[in-house]
């Protein structure tokens, strides 16, 4: 297992977990741009579950890799479905988050497949 990998992984996950943690916290900028999205509020807890989860998935994949190629394949869908969520909001100047999301968790794939 190479450095690179475990510095990326570690990384990632503690970047989505830190936002899933955030959303279960309901902080503030994690919440009005979902109003603001129109995202249900009822949705806001399983969406800050899929992320911590994926956090979690990722590190358990540095054990059982099989976990972090699953978490990460996850993350991947969950990040372009909140891509889509922006554009369909037309909500451009916010664009860029998701894809700084995005971005790790698809390093993290292509490091660990």
């Amino acid at each position: 297992m190479s450095t690179t990998l475990i510095a990326v992984t570690v990384a990632t996950a503690a970047w989505v977990g830190f936002s899933g943690f955030s959303l279960l916290r309901r902080a503030d900028f994690v919440v009005q741009p979902l109003i603001a999205y129109k995202v249900p509020r009822t949705w806001w807890t399983p969406l800050a579950l899929a992320k911590t989860a994926g956090a979690i998935g990722l590190l358990a994949g540095l054990a059982v890799p099989a976990l972090g190629i699953a978490a990460a394949l996850g993350l991947t869908a969950y990040f372009l479905g909140a891509i889509i969520t922006v554009l369909r909001a037309r909500s451009y100047k916010t664009l860029p988050f998701p894809i700084l999301y995005l971005a790790p968790v698809v390093a993290t794939l292509a490091i660990t497949a």
